[in-house]
């Protein structure tokens, strides 16, 4: 009899362990996902013009465009670059994933603009020149030197789902 509870135990053990470690990868699925979907949408608006204040496909500013991105996928956020720098879970350089928000100073006065990471060093935003458009984030002749930062929103939102 001893024997039996002992093995129903170790049993019982065993699949908790199996349930929380597939639950953990759960979360981090569903959070790839959203990612590409973000990235998906944000690459499908290439080429839409720049419009001061623009949140709407008729034009966008840089932070219009990323809340109508993240809108689009259920993700609400601040509606100014500096508002969304105050948001998420900073993030290293080195250690950006797609769907991330990377943050420039293009004026001289701290955060002024705002693009989504969408993978191999490639950021889409809303630039006032081109309108919606992906450039490199190390760009040696304008972003790489106006990079200041970058924040993580998604995780927070797929662990609250």
């Amino acid at each position: 009899m001893k024997l039996i509870v002992k093995t129903q135990k170790s049993i019982v053990i065993i699949a908790m362990t199996f349930l929380l470690f597939a639950v953990s990868f759960t979360g981090q699925a569903e959070a790839s996902s959203v990612s590409a979907d973000i990235t998906k949408t944000a690459t499908s608006l290439i080429g839409v013009k720049y419009s001061y204040g623009g949140t709407t496909t008729s034009g966008f500013d840089c932070s219009g465009y990323v809340s109508y991105v993240f809108k689009e996928h259920g993700v609400s956020l601040a509606r100014s670059s500096s508002g969304m720098y105050g948001s998420g879970v900073a993030v290293n350089k080195a250690d950006l994933e797609v769907g991330d928000l990377v943050f420039f100073n293009t004026t001289g006065k701290g955060v002024s603009h705002v693009g989504i990471y969408i993978g191999d060093g490639e950021f889409a935003h809303a630039s006032t020149s081109k309108g919606v458009r992906v450039d490199k984030l190390n760009d040696p002749y304008y972003w790489g030197d106006r990079y200041i930062g970058a924040k993580r929103v998604l995780n927070s939102v797929a662990s609250a789902n």
